[in-house]
């Protein structure tokens, strides 16, 4: 039986916490990720457009398989309410195999039927 590719990648996604559970809800009835964990609280601080900007606003810390990291980047940046979304894709140095299997033959099923 030929080895199964269990490469996994972890996104980080901030947002405004009104839009959140519509953008996880989407990526994972498409399968673009296995899991996404909604982190309220976080206060972000930073320049757009030449002003300093004081939001508040969640973390989104999306699951998925390696090869899905593109089509799932592309979705959130399609939905996101903003024009520069944070979107950051980490390689996990370890994941348990079992976990990283669950998130890639999640990724890789049928689309769910909302």
């Amino acid at each position: 039986m030929p080895e199964v590719d269990t490469a996994l990648r972890v996104l980080l996604v901030t947002a405004p916490a009104e839009a959140a559970p519509a953008l996880v809800r989407a990526l994972v009835e498409q399968r673009l990720v296995a899991c996404g964990n909604i982190v309220p609280g976080v206060r972000s601080i930073y320049v757009w457009n030449g002003e300093v900007c004081d939001e508040q606003e969640v973390v989104i810390l999306l699951e998925t398989a390696a090869v899905r990291v593109d089509a799932a980047m592309q979705a959130i940046r399609a939905t996101h309410p903003y024009a520069c979304p944070k979107i950051v894709a980490f390689d996990p140095a370890a994941v348990d195999r079992d976990y990283a299997a669950w998130v890639v033959a999640a990724t890789t099923a049928p689309p769910v039927n909302g």
